[in-house]
Protein backbone atom coordinates (compact mmCIF):
# COMPACT_ATOMS: atom_id res chain seq x y z
CA UNK A 1 0.00 0.00 0.00
CA UNK A 2 2.95 2.47 0.23
CA UNK A 3 2.73 2.87 -3.42
CA UNK A 4 -1.08 3.69 -3.66
CA UNK A 5 -2.56 7.13 -3.87
CA UNK A 6 -3.13 8.34 -0.22
CA UNK A 7 -5.90 11.06 -1.51
CA UNK A 8 -8.18 8.35 -2.96
CA UNK A 9 -7.49 5.55 0.09
CA UNK A 10 -10.36 4.36 0.24
CA UNK A 11 -10.83 3.63 -3.25
CA UNK A 12 -7.66 1.79 -3.49
CA UNK A 13 -8.99 -0.19 -0.63
CA UNK A 14 -12.09 -1.35 -2.17
CA UNK A 15 -10.00 -2.16 -5.30
CA UNK A 16 -7.49 -4.60 -3.32
CA UNK A 17 -10.90 -6.00 -1.95
CA UNK A 18 -12.34 -7.03 -5.31
CA UNK A 19 -9.20 -8.29 -6.69
CA UNK A 20 -7.24 -11.53 -6.70
CA UNK A 21 -4.76 -9.78 -4.01
CA UNK A 22 -5.11 -12.08 -0.51
CA UNK A 23 -3.13 -9.85 1.36
CA UNK A 24 -2.39 -5.70 2.12
CA UNK A 25 0.95 -5.48 2.52
CA UNK A 26 1.52 -2.44 4.75
CA UNK A 27 5.18 -0.63 5.38
CA UNK A 28 5.77 1.02 8.52
CA UNK A 29 8.49 3.57 8.83
CA UNK A 30 9.57 5.51 11.22
CA UNK A 31 12.59 7.67 9.55
CA UNK A 32 15.21 6.49 11.79
CA UNK A 33 15.66 2.49 11.13
CA UNK A 34 14.73 3.59 7.56
CA UNK A 35 15.29 6.83 5.82
CA UNK A 36 11.53 7.73 4.68
CA UNK A 37 7.95 7.69 6.85
CA UNK A 38 5.22 6.48 6.23
CA UNK A 39 1.85 4.89 7.96
CA UNK A 40 0.98 5.70 11.32
CA UNK A 41 -2.50 4.71 13.81
CA UNK A 42 -4.80 7.06 11.79
CA UNK A 43 -3.73 5.49 8.29
CA UNK A 44 -4.17 1.98 10.00
CA UNK A 45 -7.32 2.72 11.57
CA UNK A 46 -8.59 3.41 8.05
CA UNK A 47 -7.17 0.19 6.90
CA UNK A 48 -8.93 -1.51 10.23
CA UNK A 49 -11.72 0.05 9.22
CA UNK A 50 -12.23 -1.10 5.12
CA UNK A 51 -10.22 -3.41 4.11
CA UNK A 52 -11.37 -7.11 3.95
CA UNK A 53 -8.39 -9.41 3.17
CA UNK A 54 -5.53 -10.07 6.74
CA UNK A 55 -2.73 -6.82 7.21
CA UNK A 56 0.17 -7.80 6.87
CA UNK A 57 1.87 -5.52 8.59
CA UNK A 58 5.93 -4.64 8.17
CA UNK A 59 7.75 -2.67 10.74
CA UNK A 60 10.43 -0.98 9.63
CA UNK A 61 11.25 1.15 12.40
CA UNK A 62 13.47 0.86 15.39
CA UNK A 63 12.41 -0.55 19.21
CA UNK A 64 9.41 -2.67 17.64
CA UNK A 65 8.61 -3.92 20.98
CA UNK A 66 7.18 -0.96 21.76
CA UNK A 67 4.03 -1.07 19.14
CA UNK A 68 3.81 -4.87 19.38
CA UNK A 69 0.30 -4.35 21.36
CA UNK A 70 -0.90 -1.08 19.28
CA UNK A 71 -0.52 -3.19 15.78
CA UNK A 72 -2.67 -6.41 17.16
CA UNK A 73 -5.09 -3.71 18.59
CA UNK A 74 -5.25 -2.00 14.57
CA UNK A 75 -5.99 -5.68 13.05
CA UNK A 76 -2.75 -6.78 11.67
CA UNK A 77 -2.86 -10.41 11.48
CA UNK A 78 0.79 -10.83 10.01
CA UNK A 79 3.29 -8.96 12.26
CA UNK A 80 6.88 -8.46 10.33
CA UNK A 81 9.68 -6.92 12.57
CA UNK A 82 13.23 -6.56 11.12
CA UNK A 83 15.92 -8.74 12.34
CA UNK A 84 18.54 -6.36 12.06
CA UNK A 85 15.83 -3.74 15.01
CA UNK A 86 15.52 -6.60 17.32
CA UNK A 87 17.99 -7.14 20.23
CA UNK A 88 15.98 -10.18 21.49
CA UNK A 89 14.22 -11.59 18.59
CA UNK A 90 12.87 -15.05 20.02
CA UNK A 91 10.78 -12.77 22.55
CA UNK A 92 10.01 -10.41 20.19
CA UNK A 93 8.55 -13.21 18.13
CA UNK A 94 6.82 -14.70 21.44
CA UNK A 95 5.07 -11.47 22.38
CA UNK A 96 3.62 -11.06 18.98
CA UNK A 97 2.40 -14.57 18.91
CA UNK A 98 0.90 -14.26 22.48
CA UNK A 99 -1.07 -11.55 21.07
CA UNK A 100 -2.89 -13.96 18.17
CA UNK A 101 -1.11 -12.35 15.09
CA UNK A 102 1.85 -14.44 12.94
CA UNK A 103 5.10 -13.57 13.76
CA UNK A 104 7.25 -12.30 10.21
CA UNK A 105 11.21 -11.62 10.49
CA UNK A 106 12.55 -9.40 7.53
CA UNK A 107 16.04 -9.41 6.73
CA UNK A 108 17.91 -7.00 4.78
CA UNK A 109 20.05 -7.61 1.46
CA UNK A 110 22.97 -7.85 3.21
CA UNK A 111 22.14 -10.27 6.04
CA UNK A 112 22.65 -13.66 5.55
CA UNK A 113 19.86 -16.59 5.92
CA UNK A 114 22.25 -18.06 8.40
CA UNK A 115 21.67 -15.60 11.13
CA UNK A 116 17.79 -17.56 11.43
CA UNK A 117 19.01 -20.66 11.39
CA UNK A 118 18.83 -20.72 15.53
CA UNK A 119 15.09 -19.45 15.40
CA UNK A 120 13.57 -20.60 11.90
CA UNK A 121 11.14 -22.59 13.73
CA UNK A 122 9.54 -20.32 15.44
CA UNK A 123 8.38 -17.70 12.46
CA UNK A 124 5.44 -17.65 10.78
CA UNK A 125 7.12 -15.61 7.95
CA UNK A 126 10.33 -14.45 6.86
CA UNK A 127 10.28 -11.48 4.26
CA UNK A 128 13.12 -11.80 2.02
CA UNK A 129 13.83 -7.65 0.85
CA UNK A 130 14.94 -7.77 -2.59
CA UNK A 131 15.46 -3.82 -2.56
CA UNK A 132 17.11 -1.58 0.08
CA UNK A 133 13.99 -1.08 2.89
CA UNK A 134 12.74 2.46 2.67
CA UNK A 135 11.76 3.53 -0.60
CA UNK A 136 9.33 2.14 -3.27
CA UNK A 137 10.13 1.32 -6.84
CA UNK A 138 13.32 0.62 -6.65
CA UNK A 139 15.09 -2.42 -8.71
CA UNK A 140 14.97 -5.99 -8.01
CA UNK A 141 18.31 -7.34 -6.58
CA UNK A 142 19.36 -10.43 -8.48
CA UNK A 143 21.19 -12.10 -5.85
CA UNK A 144 17.38 -12.33 -3.95
CA UNK A 145 17.12 -15.63 -5.75
CA UNK A 146 20.13 -17.41 -4.32
CA UNK A 147 18.64 -16.30 -1.01
CA UNK A 148 15.57 -18.13 -1.35
CA UNK A 149 17.07 -21.31 -2.04
CA UNK A 150 18.65 -20.93 1.05
CA UNK A 151 16.37 -19.99 3.15
CA UNK A 152 14.27 -22.91 1.87
CA UNK A 153 16.63 -24.99 2.31
CA UNK A 154 16.78 -24.14 6.30
CA UNK A 155 13.00 -24.43 6.11
CA UNK A 156 13.05 -27.83 5.03
CA UNK A 157 15.94 -28.91 7.10
CA UNK A 158 14.53 -27.94 10.24
CA UNK A 159 11.33 -28.94 9.68
CA UNK A 160 9.70 -25.60 9.55
CA UNK A 161 6.68 -24.32 8.30
CA UNK A 162 7.85 -21.08 7.43
CA UNK A 163 6.66 -19.13 4.55
CA UNK A 164 9.40 -17.35 2.49
CA UNK A 165 8.14 -13.42 1.70
CA UNK A 166 9.40 -11.06 -1.38
CA UNK A 167 9.39 -7.72 -0.80
CA UNK A 168 10.80 -5.29 -3.67
CA UNK A 169 11.06 -4.98 -7.48
CA UNK A 170 8.00 -7.47 -7.54
CA UNK A 171 6.79 -7.81 -11.51
CA UNK A 172 5.21 -9.85 -14.08
CA UNK A 173 9.08 -10.59 -15.38
CA UNK A 174 10.24 -12.14 -11.98
CA UNK A 175 7.15 -13.07 -10.46
CA UNK A 176 7.17 -16.96 -11.93
CA UNK A 177 10.76 -17.94 -11.19
CA UNK A 178 10.23 -16.08 -7.55
CA UNK A 179 7.88 -18.56 -6.87
CA UNK A 180 9.71 -21.74 -8.48
CA UNK A 181 12.80 -20.33 -6.52
CA UNK A 182 10.78 -21.45 -3.43
CA UNK A 183 8.55 -18.12 -2.66
CA UNK A 184 4.76 -18.31 -0.86
CA UNK A 185 4.30 -14.50 -1.03
CA UNK A 186 5.08 -12.06 -3.01
CA UNK A 187 4.55 -7.97 -1.96
CA UNK A 188 4.16 -6.21 -4.95
CA UNK A 189 3.60 -2.16 -4.80
CA UNK A 190 4.35 0.65 -7.43
CA UNK A 191 4.17 -2.35 -10.53
CA UNK A 192 0.47 -2.52 -9.37
CA UNK A 193 -0.34 0.90 -8.40
CA UNK A 194 1.85 2.65 -11.11
CA UNK A 195 0.03 0.21 -13.87
CA UNK A 196 -2.53 1.54 -15.77
CA UNK A 197 -5.10 -1.14 -14.65
CA UNK A 198 -3.70 -2.23 -11.30
CA UNK A 199 -7.09 -4.98 -11.15
CA UNK A 200 -5.55 -6.76 -14.23
CA UNK A 201 -2.18 -6.55 -13.15
CA UNK A 202 -3.03 -8.48 -10.13
CA UNK A 203 -4.62 -10.61 -11.71
CA UNK A 204 -1.86 -11.21 -14.19
CA UNK A 205 0.50 -11.68 -11.22
CA UNK A 206 -1.81 -14.30 -9.65
CA UNK A 207 -1.79 -15.98 -12.64
CA UNK A 208 1.97 -16.37 -12.89
CA UNK A 209 2.37 -17.91 -9.49
CA UNK A 210 -0.62 -19.90 -9.24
Amino acid sequence: MLACDFGNLESEISMINDSKADWFHIDVMDGVFVPNISFGTPIMNILKKYTKKPLDVHLMIINPDNYIEKFAELGSSVLTVHFEACTHLHRTIQRIKSLNMKAGVAINPHTPISSLESIIKEIDLVCIMSVNPGFGGQSFIETTYQKIKNLKSLINKRNSKTLIEIDGGVNSENAKKLIENGADVLVAGSFVFKSENPTNTISTLSSLIN
